[in-house]
C-alpha cells in the first residue's frame, strides 16, 4: 500500500515500481503521537517527509499566542524539501502531530543518490518547490486580510493609539521572520580553494530586499557564483528571490553551461510566475584549473575587473534581458580569464544608484577609482572596503534600494 503511495505523489510518479519497492525499503519509518512536535522553526533541516498515516500541522509562533496555522498535511502529502537542496538550512516553521500519525524520512544523502539515478526528480523537485511558495504567498495574504479585518474591528474598541502600537509590533516581528527566512538563504561561509579567494556584502535598504548572491562549490574544480536583483523591495520581492535561487541552485550542479542554466530557470520562472516582478542576474562557472570565468548576463549590471597593475575596466558587454519577463530570453555570454593578482566585481545597481546628501548618486566612475585602490586586497576585504566608502559617501542620506557586491580574487 505505502508504494502504491508513493506512486501518487507527483515528486515519485515516474519511477518504477521496483525502484519505489527499493525505496520504502530504504527509508525510515516515524511513529508520532498527538501534539508530538517533529521540529521546530530554527532547528536545522536535514529531512524530507512523507505522511503516510495522519495528519500534521505546519505552525509559526508555535506555542504563543500568535500561533499560526499555515497548512494541515494528510495521506500522500511531503514536506521538507528545502532540506534536500540547501546544506545548512534552517526549518522556518514548526511541525506538530494531529493525532497519530505515521511518516516515511528521507535524509538528504538518500535523495541525492535517488536523483543521481532518476535526474527528472530534480525537475520535480524545482516544480513542488515552486507550487509550494505560490502556495505560500496566497496564504500569506490571506492571513494579512484576515488579521486586517480584526485589527479594523480592535480599532473600534481600543484608543487610536493602542491599535496603532499593537499594529506597528505585528509588523515588525513578521518583518523580522522575513528578514531571518531571507539571510538563511545566502551562504554562512564561503568557499575555500587553492589559487583563488572570495568576498560578499549585502546591505538591505529595508528589513527584508530583492537582492541575493552566493558561492558555492559545483564540483572539484568548478565553483559556481550568483549575483541577482529582484525588482522593487519588501515582503513581495523576498519571495520571488527566494523562488529565483532555489531554481538556479536547483539547476546548477548539472553540469549545464552558465547560460543553459539561465535558460532553463527563465523557463521555469515564466510558466510559474503569476505577477509583472523580473530579476536580473549574472551566473557563472570559475574554472580552478584554467582560471576562466564563463558567465551569463541577464540584465544585470556589467562587472569589473582590477588588473593587477592596478587599473579598472568594465567587461565589454551586450545587451541582456531580465529573467521572468519573456519566454525567450536574450543573454550576454562571456568567458573573462582571471590572471594571478586580478579582482572581478559584480555588484547590484544599489551600489551606482545610492546618493548623498545633495542628491548626487555615488556612479560607476566612484566604483572604478575606488576599486583601483584595492590591487593588495583580497576579495572580502575588497568588499568590506568599498562597502565602508559607499556608506561614507552618503553620510546618513536614505538609501533607496539594496547594495550587494561580490568579489572573486586570484591568488599570485
Amino acid at each position: 500500500m505505502t508504494v502504491n503511495l508513493l506512486s501518487r505523489i507527483s515528486l515519485f510518479s515516474d519511477l518504477p515500481l521496483t525502484e519505489l519497492d527499493q525505496l520504502v525499503a530504504a527509508l525510515d519509518v516515524k511513529e508520532m503521537k498527538d501534539r508530538e512536535i517533529l521540529f521546530r522553526e530554527g532547528d536545522l533541516g536535514e529531512h524530507f517527509y512523507i505522511v503516510i498515516k495522519g495528519e500534521l500541522e505546519i505552525l509559526m509562533a508555535e506555542g504563543q499566542m500568535e500561533e499560526l496555522l499555515l497548512n494541515v498535511m494528510r495521506e500522500g502529502e511531503h514536506f521538507g524539501e528545502m532540506s534536500l537542496i540547501l546544506p545548512g538550512g534552517i526549518r522556518t516553521a514548526t511541525v506538530r502531530a494531529r493525532g497519530a500519525a505515521t511518516l516515511l524520512s528521507m535524509s538528504r544523502a538518500q535523495f541525492l543518490e535517488l536523483t543521481t539515478k532518476h535526474p527528472q526528480l530534480s525537475t520535480a523537485m524545482v516544480r513542488v518547490l515552486s507550487q509550494r511558495l505560490d502556495a505560500t504567498n496566497t496564504q500569506t495574504f490571506r492571513d494579512l486580510t484576515e488579521k486586517n479585518k480584526q485589527l479594523q474591528t480592535a480599532y473600534d474598541e481600543l484608543k487610536a493609539a493602542q491599535a496603532l502600537l499593537i499594529e506597528k509590533e505585528r509588523l515588525e516581528r513578521e518583518l523580522q521572520v522575513a528578514a531571518d527566512i531571507q539571510f538563511s538563504i545566502l551562504p554562512d561561509e564561503l568557499p575555500t580553494v587553492a589559487e583563488f579567494d572570495f568576498g560578499a556584502r549585502i546591505l538591505p535598504a529595508r528589513q527584508v530586499g530583492g537582492d541575493f548572491y552566493d558561492i558555492f562549490l559545483i564540483s572539484e574544480n568548478r565553483v559556481g557564483v550568483l549575483i541577482g536583483d529582484v525588482a522593487d523591495k519588501g515582503i513581495p520581492s523576498a519571495i520571488f528571490m527566494a523562488r529565483a535561487h532555489a531554481l538556479i541552485m536547483a539547476e546548477a550542479d548539472t553540469g549545464m553551461s552558465a547560460g543553459e542554466v539561465m535558460q532553463l530557470v527563465n523557463r521555469h520562472i515564466t510558466r510559474l510566475q503569476k505577477t509583472t516582478q523580473f530579476v536580473t542576474v549574472l551566473y557563472g562557472i570559475l574554472d580552478l584549473e584554467t582560471h576562466e570565468f564563463n558567465y551569463a548576463r541577464a540584465g544585470h549590471e556589467p562587472p569589473l575587473i582590477l588588473n593587477p597593475d592596478g587599473t579598472v575596466e568594465r567587461i565589454p558587454h551586450n545587451p541582456g534581458m531580465a529573467l521572468g519577463l519573456w519566454d525567450n530570453v536574450t543573454l550576454d555570454e562571456r568567458t573573462v580569464t582571471l590572471q594571478p593578482g586580478s579582482t572581478f566585481l559584480l555588484f547590484t545597481d544599489g551600489m551606482t544608484d545610492c546618493r548623498d546628501t545633495h542628491g548626487e548618486p555615488f556612479g560607476l566612475e566612484r566604483i572604478k577609482k575606488t576599486l583601483s585602490g584595492l590591487s593588495n586586497m583580497n576579495g572580502q576585504l575588497a568588499c568590506d572596503h568599498l562597502l565602508e566608502t559607499l556608506v561614507n559617501y552618503q553620510d546618513g542620506s536614505k538609501q533607496d534600494d539594496d547594495v550587494t557586491l561580490v568579489a572573486i580574487h586570484a591568488l599570485k
